[in-house]
């Protein structure tokens, strides 16, 4: 192939891959911003494969199959719930990629004679970015995974001990780009590996959607780095859009939770509570109510309309397709149903819309936080299954709270709030939620998926 067309190649890809991002702005085109993607990507590889530079396919095809055979398998086996600790993984892999293309470049441009500075300078940052990337996910991984503790876990001097680590990677990366010493590098990959770890390790659970779209991020950056090791230019942009996409959605993640990214990546959120005196102790003493099966069917086939909010113990529960024929049958009654998104529900970004669209609900019943708070007062029955901290009116009402301040889905303005638990242990971030303590709201405890498909066999009985 030649490098003109291996050129008009990429631009094509680049092309797909801008319109597949567009495509996964809303649920209605994601399905078609997939596809995209997955075109562009096999022009990419195609293009990529058949370029002048390839000498030899025995390699990579034992890396393409072996590849192949692993991400099937991975995609045939693996479930939605643990989706955001897989998405953390495969991230891992980016950066790891970064980190042994750089060291594998060094070693062959070095044996050619054929390094210079701008390169040199290159190879560091792919390996610092992608050596944080790596470790990083890898803790991300085992933090959603439950390999690792989800609570913060935090060292004495952690910010200090960051900032050194950081400052001796960067002037070791400044002194192997100069002097080309191996010293150098190994002590520079070492750091880096080790600053992923400290910087991923003090976070908490509750920050783990932001950490997983920052990570997101990172590994963009890292084949942006590689894309300049290898002279590509289509890695370079492809890299640069998911290291863009990625901090953004970072951001509006952030602002989601009334944080700066930077009080994310160094705080170690849902770990201790401030000196004030907390509602809990208040909340608690006026005890948390509990309800039958039978009670929120009573009060929701006779709603003037029904809220439902997913969080992840329906994800865990597998309780989607139950919530589908439960909305059917409350919609068979002239009930109108609609479903309740905060940003950062679930363990990754756009978790839960996933788990709505994988049982066919429709996309126009399920609304985002901006757009359904308003509705929520004039609810008659809000059912949340499996949410916690954003649905927590801590946030609003207890300065002394960790979660004080973040927006939240305000379900306590319902009549009625019907809330699906396994028990009475609080969110991921470990905050007691005050929604349970209030007069409008009810406990049904059980599991989501048979919770839901109790409501169902009641409504299908005749109701009350």
């Amino acid at each position: 192939m030649s490098v003109n067309f291996q050129a008009i190649a990429y631009l094509v890809s680049a092309v797909l891959f801008v319109l597949a991002l567009k495509g996964l702005t809303h649920p209605a085109s994601a399905r078609r911003g997939n596809y995209l993607g997955m075109a562009g990507m096999a022009i990419a590889i195609g293009a990529t494969l058949f370029g002048s530079e390839v000498q030899s396919y025995g390699f990579i095809l034992a890396g393409v199959v072996g590849g192949a055979v692993i991400g099937t398998i991975l995609a045939m086996r693996i479930k939605m719930t643990d989706m955001p600790q897989l998405v953390a993984a495969l991230h891992s892999f980016v950066g790891m990629a970064a980190v042994l293309v750089a060291i594998g470049t060094f070693l062959n441009k070095r044996e050619a004679d054929l390094l210079n500075g701008v390169l040199m300078g290159e190879l560091s940052a792919g390996i610092i970015i992608g050596a944080i990337t790596f470790s990083g996910s890898v803790i991300a991984f085992g933090k959603l995974q439950g390999i690792i503790s989800g609570k913060p876990v935090r060292f004495m001097g952690q910010h200090a001990v960051n900032a050194a680590i950081a400052i001796a990677a960067v002037a070791l990366g400044v002194h192997f780009a100069l002097t080309e010493s191996m010293t150098s590098l190994v002590l520079m990959t070492l750091l880096a590996f080790i600053l992923g770890f400290t910087l991923i390790i003090p976070i908490g659970g509750a920050d783990m959607p932001v950490i997983v779209s920052m990570l997101n991020s990172y590994s963009g950056w890292a084949a942006a780095a590689t894309g300049f090791t290898l002279q590509n230019h289509l890695l370079i942009i492809v890299g640069a859009l998911v290291g863009f996409s990625g901090a953004i959605l970072s951001y509006i993640m952030c602002r989601a939770m009334n944080r700066s990214i930077w009080n994310v990546i160094f705080g170690g959120f849902g770990s201790e509570s401030g000196d004030a005196p907390s509602a809990v102790g208040e909340a608690v003493e006026k005890g948390v109510k509990s309800a039958a099966i039978e009670d929120a069917v009573y009060w929701m086939e006779d709603a003037n309309k029904v809220i439902i909010v997913p969080g992840y113990g329906m994800a865990v529960a597998q309780a989607q397709h139950a919530m589908k024929e439960l909305m059917e049958q409350l919609e068979a009654r002239d009930v109108p149903v609609k479903f309740a998104i905060h940003p950062v529900a679930g363990r990754m970004p756009g978790h839960m819309n996933v788990l709505l669209a994988e049982a066919d609900i429709p996309y126009d019943n399920v609304l985002e936080m901006d757009e359904i708070n308003p509705e929520f007062s004039t609810a008659d029955v809000v059912l949340v299954v499996g949410a916690n901290d954003v649905v927590n009116p801590a946030a609003k009402d207890d300065t002394s709270s960790p979660i004080y301040g973040m927006p939240i889905l305000e379900a306590g303005k319902a009549k009625n709030v019907f809330v699906v638990k396994r028990s009475m242990r609080p969110g991921y971030s470990g905050v007691e939620n005050l929604l349970y303590y209030q007069d409008n709201c009810s406990l049904i405890f059980g599991d989501a998926k048979d919770v839901a498909e109790g409501m169902v066999t009641t409504l299908k009985g005749g109701g009350h």
